[in-house]
């Protein structure tokens, strides 16, 4: 960590439990579908965590409590509308947690410079974190924003870099608080200071905390310095 700080750098193993899986379907675009392959997940008592699709005629689809992978494989395999079913790594796996960026253009480059580089840091010793970036300004824009990182895949800390962020942002940050999002903020005027989990002046360090408080190979707890300014 810039500044210092304490890391354990032992290797981290990502390995999904033995009653996850995910699958990725292809299928035909037609009316009904979705419907027949979630029928088949339904039977077998199975629960669905996250489902994506894409233009292509492909869905990934992550299942918690499968009991028979196999059986539930060949069953949606023999369904009329699906062409083929074939196990995926998940995208927790792949990606990891998530670090979402958003505020001025600027700042949040130095954000996100500080993050990739720490997060570099950690995914090369078997972490999984990942950087989303987008720059916006005005309040209703801003709010919106915020209050969409609380439905996004895994996102688990939101930076908020900018000079001046209050009013329905502050409201905004308080409802995804709530959800379990951690919030770090850059020194700033306006409300949203004395609502973030953390803030921190320098926009780099901002971008390396923030990886360090969700990183499982880092010695960081942000309980420990919650509502502190740095």
């Amino acid at each position: 960590m810039a500044g210092g700080g304490t890391l354990d750098w032992l290797p981290v193993q990502h390995v999904e439990p033995a009653s996850q899986l995910a699958l990725l379907i292809t299928s035909r675009d037609e009316p009904g579908t979705l419907y027949r392959v979630s029928e088949v997940i339904y039977r077998h008592r199975a629960n669905i965590s996250y489902i994506a699709t894409s233009a292509v005629g492909e869905t990934q689809i992550e299942l918690e409590h499968v009991e028979d992978p196999p059986r539930l494989m060949a069953e949606l395999e023999a369904l009329e509308v699906v062409t083929s079913v074939k196990p995926v790594p998940s995208f927790q796996q792949i990606f990891g947690k998530r670090v979402i960026v958003i505020g001025g253009g600027a700042q949040v480059g130095a954000v996100a410079q500080g993050a990739i580089s720490e997060a570099d840091r950690h995914n090369i010793r078997g972490e999984r974190i990942s950087v989303d970036t987008i720059a916006l300004v005005g309040e209703d824009r801003l709010a919106a924003a915020v209050r969409a990182v609380a439905r996004l895949h895994r996102a688990t800390v939101l930076v908020l870099a900018g000079a001046l962020m209050g009013g329905d942002i502050t409201t905004a940050v308080q409802e995804i608080q709530e959800a379990g999002i951690i919030v770090i903020c850059t020194s700033m005027a306006g409300s949203l200071v004395q609502s973030a989990d953390l803030v921190v002046s320098d926009p780099l360090e901002a971008g390396v905390m923030a990886v360090m408080a969700i990183a499982d190979t880092a010695r960081f707890s942000i309980d420990k310095v919650r509502g502190r300014r740095f």
